[in-house]
């Protein structure tokens, strides 16, 4: 890997640790329990429009690792990595199509992000019963989704080329 990749590794990484200590920081006050910005997302979406494909999923897992490490357990990771994988294909699949803006590619983001988290919860503490909570976390993924995809569609329009 050339050093100016590592370089573009490591600035985005340590941006989504700096974005996820913040979001951290922000006193629960939703409505949903457990919902977040989804900050760290801006990264993986930029990542997906401006390093390709493999680099956005590089990226993902290694944040993933490291905020569960920091600021997590082993059950954090665990939903984290299921959301982020879920997130990730969704994301894919969309920006693919070339049916979605970067708004539109993250709300899919957003929204496969809790289906997966549901997922693995309801796994987890074996239970289908955590199934009425979906329609809460879809809503919550959806306006997440639209708040990252304008924030990470306005750095892929001001970013020049294909790279960082």
């Amino acid at each position: 890997m050339a050093g100016k990749r590592v370089a573009q590794y490591g600035l985005l990484v340590a941006l989504a640790l700096v974005l996820s200590y913040i979001e951290a920081q922000i006193p629960a006050f939703f409505v949903v329990p457990g919902m977040k910005l989804g900050l760290t997302n801006v990264v993986v979406l930029v990542a997906l429009y401006r390093m390709g494909s493999k680099d956005a999923l590089i990226l993902n897992l290694v944040r993933i690792l490291l905020v569960a490490f920091t600021f997590g357990n082993t059950f954090s990771m665990l939903y984290s990595l299921a959301g982020g994988f879920f997130s990730y294909l969704a994301m894919l699949a969309g920006k693919k199509s070339k049916a979605f803006s970067a708004v539109g590619v993250s709300v899919l983001g957003g929204v496969a992000h809790n289906i997966g988290q549901i997922l693995v919860a309801m796994a987890v503490l074996e239970t289908g019963k955590l199934v009425y909570y979906l329609p809460f976390l879809l809503v919550s993924g959806l306006a997440a989704g639209v708040l990252t995809g304008v924030l990470g569609g306005q750095l892929i329009r001001r970013l020049p080329g294909r790279s960082l």
